[in-house]
């Protein structure tokens, strides 16, 4: 096996879809391990054919038919969305045989094109997961801890801290190609990235035009991580139309390039902000759209506080989606301006988290936090202020303080 491989959460997910449905479908961003993944399980089982090559795409689309009796089941697909035409033939072959589970898996990184195409063939009969970067806990190779309301963190815990080793994990990201040669130049590694991802992914969207004016967006969205995503206010600043900046805005979520965050809620009798908030899905993504290059810099400066938010989000929402699971992420902001950067819907209630840039908490940071509870009333779990430092300890009755390398 490959001595590099970085064992993720998702494989044991993995393996029982793989026993139960026909179909498994794996998405996410480009360069996130789905194909190192499927190999390191499946390869020794399954085929394995790329369609993102010229000559094979060509083949599948000219005799789809053919095509698959030279390469039957069990087989992997990779980056399937490159020969859709595919997926009503795959559905004809697994309809022969609807008892007979494993037949196909396939990669896709373009969520708009596969879900649409998925849902027209192969609905019920596949199961779709997504692999995103790499969480802390994956690169750290504890890929099944809990998070920290789960129950695997309390107040004393001891947590070792390193500031600039923190920092340029931020700036170097979540990709595997980075965790595993720690030696890559970061910049030049997120330059390519993006300009691959331009040419692949965003070349073949209809909704986007001029890819210089794209990538303006793109900078433009990383200084206003975190912030309330304002449209027409975006718009006006690039010179383009309103729903130009929504079909931008969704084909980067689409590609899993951002995450856009929508507000929480609830009955509570005060009016909520209903304008939501864009993150990228990567802090390493955001740290090089932002310019940013060294560590000190990073936190100190004014998109400190975006990357710390970033940074937790991202672990949160990695975690519970290679569980299998869809996250439930909201922000909660009241228009008196009391806000909670993250509720995480569980099975148990809602789990309040702020974020702070400060190593050293205080009970005033747990605030909004307890004006949430309160609110919430027996909806709300116990809150956690997360932040960069090595301190946990209890910040109310209620609210407690979490390092980040402990959430």
């Amino acid at each position: 096996m490959n001595s590099l491989y970085i064992h993720r959460s998702l494989e044991s997910v993995l393996i029982k879809a793989t026993s139960e449905f026909p179909a498994v479908i794996l998405t996410g961003p480009r360069q996130s391990g789905k194909t190192t993944l499927l190999k390191y399980l499946f390869q020794k089982r399954f085929s394995y054919i790329s369609l993102e090559l010229p000559d094979v795409r060509a083949a599948a689309a000219e005799d789809p038919r053919g095509f698959l009796k030279h390469y039957p089941p069990p087989a992997i697909f990779d980056e399937v969305q490159y020969a859709p035409e595919l997926l009503p033939y795959i559905k004809e072959i697994i309809d022969q045989d609807r008892g007979r589970s494993g037949q196909y898996l396939l990669t896709g990184s373009q969520n708009l094109l596969l879900a649409e195409k998925v849902t027209e063939s192969l609905a019920g009969r596949a199961a779709i997961l997504r692999l995103l970067p790499l969480s802390k806990r994956e690169a750290e190779g504890r890929p099944s801890i809990d998070l920290a309301w789960e129950g695997n963190f309390r107040a004393s815990s001891p947590t070792s801290f390193s500031f600039d080793k923190l920092w340029r994990n931020f700036l170097r990201g979540g990709y595997p190609e980075l965790a595993t040669q720690p030696n890559r130049n970061i910049s030049l590694w997120h330059a390519s990235y993006i300009q691959t991802y331009l040419e692949r992914d965003v070349r073949t969207l209809r909704q986007v035009g001029d890819l210089t004016q794209y990538q303006n967006f793109l900078r433009l969205l990383a200084a206003r991580s975190s912030q309330l995503f304002n449209l027409t206010e975006v718009a006006r600043t690039l010179g383009v139309a309103v729903n130009t900046v929504k079909a931008w805005l969704s084909v980067l979520e689409a590609t899993y390039q951002v995450i856009v965050l929508r507000p929480y809620f609830a009955n509570v009798g005060k009016r909520l902000v209903k304008t939501p908030k864009v993150y990228f899905t990567d802090t390493g993504t955001l740290c090089y759209l932002a310019g940013l290059k060294d560590p000190e810099h990073a936190a100190s400066g004014p998109m400190g506080g975006a990357i710390m938010e970033t940074a937790v989000l991202s672990e949160i929402l990695r975690t519970l989606t290679h569980r299998g699971m869809d996250p439930q992420i909201y922000f909660w902001r009241t228009t008196a301006g009391t806000e909670v950067d993250f509720v995480v819907e569980t099975s148990g209630g809602l789990v309040p988290i702020e974020v702070k840039l400060s190593a050293t908490p205080r009970p005033a940071m747990a605030a909004a936090i307890k004006t949430f509870q309160g609110d919430m009333g027996s909806k709300a779990m116990a809150g956690y202020v997360v932040h960069p430092g090595d301190i946990g300890l209890p910040l109310g009755p209620s609210v407690t303080a979490l390092p980040f390398a402990n959430l």
